[in-house]
């Protein structure tokens, strides 16, 4: 089953945990602050972990304290609890010698048609549909659908208001009155991966199509953790802990930190690992911070880029002297009239409350509605689009700074810097400026997939030999379902209900990679978390470097989904569980934080020999322009899932900079299921720039492509 955290999953597939912010009430003193303590697997040895929990309790905060102090345990996929503690007590507990490891319970962000057309995965695909519709997602109509599959353990507890079917078979909330997503953002990630098939959605006629998820099919489950100010850790463990005993699928989490934290201080990172331990695939968003910003590090999880689609969504601008401008929104609103004044907005703000420069930003509070009525406002900044809808502007123009449509609540468009420059020009040449901003319309993007400005990158700086992220899906101007509950332009006073938006983030790719890995399971129910990651990386398309120099694979990993080829990608990396642990016990020098886990010498693996699709190395630290000679060594083990008698050679990508040899350059097959190892050797000299490189693995029908990235972590 899945869910969608927002959290989301998929096949019981997606859960979705997006609305709800814990507000956990307390009569504690200010001192405290809510840690979430770690203790690993659940091994049976506590009849009643919850109460083992409050014994531990007992050992370092006062008795009469105890049941105020915790917050929640977690014990039904892994062994746990959240409390509030004063520095002191945190100090004490995390020596308790059943405590794997303490950690603040931070607050996690959401990082938020022709999409899968885009990527070549059509209406009328293959489907095995028995087994699709016992995958659990996300929400909606439940039209042809039987009861809930068998293996579904969960529960229906929207709370108020709020009411489950066959295709929205569970729901849980942490911290609020309901499961009900008033944001929109559940909505729009559960419909992506999992939604019904609908002729002539759009969003006011602007990318008009076929709304449809992955896997109509596919049932949906939703967990509740996140609000407008965000998704409390403790709450997101404890989706986790629920999903995983339910009975998910796979899970979609379109949630992250701005900053990348150790393995085991990661509340994603914990509870997707004990997920997969249960065979379930957790996907996660990579995050919208841009340059080396990237949180989601867990070779367990897969990590997903954002990157464009071939249809644009454009808003031009007619000034009075002809022009027409091309900006950037999604601009619902027709003005009646052929154009309309144009003021600079440093012209009609108050010199009383606001400086010149926040005026020609048009800050909140500047503009004098008496000036601004019937007119359009010209700002330096497109965030003064809120401050021209208080003040009752008839529209706004303002300086764009990213090449991406939001929706906007009042007739609307963002310039380039030479376009609003051009503007400018006009207004201060121009005795009566007039302008017009038309509707917004779609346009052909022709160097699509690009992969988006805001987008985090790499390098994992927690684990650098992985790679990540991982794959790359779209993710920019994304029409899906929406809650009618919220505002489409994220903005209280545009009281708008619509059934359909278009949104914008990773929060959006991330399910479009949960439906391909639902599709995928689908056709193939035995195959393991790692299989279908690998299937959908190996296969990946690859990106063009000239339309994404930046950062190359540290933006969009192996490349942009092929769902369709994943399903049938003749070899696989396959990671079993023990292959993680190995890796960590290389990773964490006390091994105590591993909790029931027990590392020795024989039980660690240097991370960039773990059986991962992509191979990265890195190098250490080296100042720029030397040249540094380097050897390196890497162990991979592929698994036919293609034709059971069946030839593989090897062909890798060549340059001055680099040698690979590949050694045996054949793998030859004679069963299904069958296993062989092969070794990796690169050498070369290192001048400071990412090494990008590549194998393939083709047998004349698949081919089965790694990217090998050689770098510095500086």
């Amino acid at each position: 089953m899945a869910g969608i955290f927002n959290l989301k999953f998929s096949s019981i597939l997606l859960v979705l945990c997006v609305l709800a912010l814990a507000n956990h009430g307390h009569a504690l003193d200010e001192e405290r602050k809510l840690y979430i303590v770690y203790m690993g697997n659940l091994d049976g040895k506590y009849k009643l972990p919850s109460s083992h929990h409050i014994n531990i309790l007992q050992e370092v905060v006062d008795i009469s304290l105890v049941r105020q102090s915790l917050v929640r345990s977690y014990t039904r996929s892994f062994n746990g609890f959240a409390a509030y503690l004063t520095p002191q007590e945190q100090e004490k507990l995390a020596d308790h010698e059943e405590v794997a490891s303490i950690f603040p319970s931070k607050t996690f962000q959401l990082q938020t048609t022709r999409s899968w057309d885009f990527m070549g995965f059509p209406e009328n695909v293959q489907r095995n549909p028995t087994v699709e519709s016992d995958t659990i997602i996300g929400s909606f109509s439940d039209k042809g659908f039987g009861p809930p599959p068998k293996k579904w353990k969960g529960e229906c507890k929207g709370g108020s208001n709020f009411t489950c079917n066959n295709k929205l078979i569970g729901a849980r909330f942490y911290g609020s009155d309901s499961a009900r997503d008033t944001e929109g953002h559940g909505t729009h990630t559960a419909s992506t991966a999992a939604g019904s098939i609908v002729k002539g959605a759009s969003f006011y006629g602007i990318a008009e199509g076929t709304a449809r998820g992955a896997v109509p099919s596919s049932r949906i489950a939703a967990y509740k953790v996140c609000s407008e100010s965000g998704c409390l850790a403790a709450d997101i463990l404890a989706a986790f802990d629920d999903a995983i005993a339910d009975g998910v699928d796979l899970i979609t989490i379109s949630i992250g930190g701005n900053t990348p934290e150790a393995l085991q201080n990661d509340p994603i990172s914990i509870g997707s690992f004990h997920a997969s331990q249960k065979g379930i695939l957790v996907i996660q968003s990579a995050g919208n911070s841009g340059y080396r910003s990237l949180a989601s590090v867990a070779p367990w999880i897969f990590t997903v880029a954002a990157s464009t689609i071939d249809r644009g969504i454009v808003t031009k601008v007619v000034l009075g002297n002809g022009s027409i401008l091309t900006g950037k929104s999604v601009n619902r609103f027709k003005l009646n009239g052929t154009t309309f004044p144009l003021v600079y907005g440093k012209e009609v703000s108050s010199s009383e409350q606001c400086d010149e420069e926040w005026a020609k930003t048009c800050q909140d509070g500047c503009l004098q509605k008496n000036l601004v009525k019937g007119k359009i406002v010209l700002c330096d900044s497109f965030s003064g689009r809120q401050e021209a809808l208080r003040a009752g502007a008839l529209g706004s123009i303002g300086l764009g700074g990213v090449n991406i449509s939001f929706v906007v609540p009042l007739s609307a468009s963002a310039l380039t810097k030479g376009d609003f420059s051009l503007v400018q020009s006009y207004v201060n040449s121009t005795k009566a400026p007039k302008v017009d901003i038309l509707p917004s319309e779609s346009t052909q993007n022709l160097d699509a997939p690009r992969v988006a400005s805001f987008s985090s990158r790499g390098p994992n700086s927690i684990v650098p030999d992985i790679l990540k992220p991982d794959v790359t899906a779209p993710g920019v101007e994304i029409l899906a379902a929406f809650s009618p509950k919220a505002s489409p332009s994220e903005i209280l006073s545009d009281k708008a209900s619509v059934n359909y938006s278009i949104l914008s983030g990773t929060s959006m790719s991330c399910p479009h990679v949960a439906g391909a890995a639902a599709y995928i399971k689908s056709l193939h129910p035995d195959w393991s978390p790692s299989a279908i990651k690998s299937a959908l990386m190996t296969t990946a398309w690859k990106m063009n470097v000239e339309h994404n120099q930046d950062d190359t694979e540290f933006a969009y990993g192996s490349g942009h989904i092929d769902p369709v080829k994943a399903a049938d990608p003749g070899l696989v990396y396959e990671t079993v569980q023990e292959d993680y642990i190995k890796m960590l016990c290389s990773l964490i020098s006390d091994t105590s934080t591993l909790g029931n886990f027990n590392c020795s010498e024989k039980l660690k693996t240097n991370p960039k020999d773990l059986n991962y699709p992509s191979m990265t190395v890195n190098l250490g630290s080296f100042e720029s322009n030397q040249n540094i000679p380097f050897a390196v060594k890497l162990i991979r083990t592929v698994t036919n899932v293609g034709c059971a008698n069946s030839t593989y050679k090897v062909k890798t990508s060549v340059s001055s900079d680099y040698n690979i040899n590949v050694n045996p350059s054949t793998l030859t097959f004679e069963k299904l299921n069958e296993k062989k190892t092969f070794e990796v050797k690169i050498s070369g000299k290192y001048t400071g720039n990412i090494i990008s490189a590549a194998l393939e693995w083709s047998d004349g029908v698949h081919n089965v492509r790694s990217p090998i990235v050689v770098y510095s972590f500086y």
